[in-house]
């Protein structure tokens, strides 16, 4: 079973079993690796037979097509559902999803910085390249008209390099009193000039969002050509990129009591935070630790987050559960995160992400994509272990002595 989940994982299988050891000896659990194998084989059958296909005989490549007809199917009645008609256009369609993202029930607001003080930060960098993109002819009215948010995602895919390391220089300075809760936001930007920025950063990065977490928002690109799946595949993105802001708002919020706090931020934004805690030879990353209590993995530690992080903080939103709420056909796509199919050499995703941007950038067989199952399986098979207690002590521990330290005045 050890040899099932390497090729699922694209790893490779010596390294891998060595892995595993390690895993089982902290853990004192054998098996799990069998067990967990064992489910997803049995739940990625049943998966097949649900697209009418035969789990005995089924090939890769008619897996493949299965499952891109049927997001694409999927997306003509979540079309319907948002009111799109067949003469609209794909702004009318990103506004639709847009204003389902922001129906969402977010549990908790974000820690973000103030947009104040982001207004000034930009306003001293002076994002020329950004102001005559999107048409401005002066700072002055570019920071009026502009949402804040909005003008700095602007600026992410429009400065230079060393712009960038300015601006991330400047967040150094950031104390945690430059921050304030906000709702997570959803924006499709409307001024004219935007498309073209939209396009040209689809066309160099195959997606339309763009993150923008310091500030709560995920802005949705407003592209003028239309793709298949275009709905499915930015709501799916849109989730992961909200599960992405709730981790690092929760991360900022338990490193306020450091005097370093804006050196965290500064850090967290450039790179994934890691935790102390080591699996199988990897340290474990702050996003896994969150989605790993977000799911109920362990129970919540008040010695440990409070009075900062509060239990809604770490929830999680829960893609396919999220799909379905948005419209009861796409259920079939519920717990399908884990799920691949293995043909000889080839891993076929069922994850609705790698289906969704299979179908809307063109992917055909020979190019399929299997990274958000692959991310999606080590969580799983790192939480099956991480459920036992004395991994849970670890952790706990771990978070306690790095994410907030006691202040040293010596």
């Amino acid at each position: 079973m050890s040899r099932v989940l390497a090729q699922l994982l694209g790893s490779d299988e010596p390294a891998f079993r060595l892995q595993l050891r390690r895993l089982e000896e902290a853990a004192g659990l054998p098996s799990t690796d069998i067990r967990l194998a064992t489910h997803i084989m049995q739940a990625t059958r049943v998966k097949i037979r649900e697209l009418g296909l035969d789990p005995a005989d089924t090939t890769g490549q008619e897996l493949y097509a299965a499952l891109q007809i049927r997001l694409k199917q999927d997306e003509v009645r979540v079309r319907s559902m948002l009111d799109v008609k067949a003469d609209m256009q794909p702004f009318d369609i990103l506004q639709g999803v847009g204003k389902e993202l922001n129906k969402l029930d977010h549990h908790s607001d974000l820690f973000v910085v103030k947009q104040a003080k982001m207004k000034q930060i930009i306003k001293k960098l002076k994002p020329k390249a950004t102001m005559k993109r999107l048409g401005y002819r002066s700072m002055d009215s570019m920071l009026k008209h502009e949402p804040i948010a909005q003008l700095l995602a602007a600026c992410q895919v429009t400065e230079s390099a060393d712009w960038q390391e300015h601006r991330l220089d400047a967040y150094k300075k950031l104390q945690p009193k430059d921050f304030e809760p906000k709702r997570p936001a959803f924006v499709v930007p409307t001024t004219k000039q935007w498309p073209k920025l939209a396009d040209a950063h689809a066309n160099q990065y195959k997606n339309n969002i763009i993150m923008v977490p310091e500030l709560g928002t995920v802005v949705v690109l407003p592209s003028s050509h239309e793709l298949p799946g275009l709905a499915i595949t930015t709501f799916v993105v849109a989730l992961h990129a909200l599960n992405d802001m709730r981790a690092l708002s929760a991360y900022l919020k338990l490193q306020q009591v450091r005097p370093d706090f804006g050196e965290v931020v500064r850090a967290s934004i450039v790179e994934e935070p890691l935790t102390d805690v080591e699996l199988g030879g990897n340290k474990l990353s702050w996003r896994a630790v969150h989605w790993f209590y977000g799911h109920g993995f362990a129970a919540y530690h008040p010695d440990v987050f409070e009075p900062h992080v509060q239990p809604e903080d770490l929830s999680w939103h829960n893609v396919g559960q999220t799909l379905t709420q948005l419209h009861p056909v796409l259920k079939f796509w519920e717990e399908t995160e884990t799920l691949g199919l293995l043909d000889g050499p080839d891993t076929i995703s069922m994850n609705v992400l790698d289906v969704a941007l299979g179908v809307c950038n063109g992917i055909d067989y020979a190019g399929k994509v299997a990274h958000h199952m692959r991310e999606a399986l080590g969580r799983e098979l790192f939480a099956r272990y991480l459920h036992q207690e004395n991994f849970q002590t670890m952790l706990a521990g771990s978070l306690d002595k790095q994410l907030a330290p006691e202040l040293d005045f010596e």
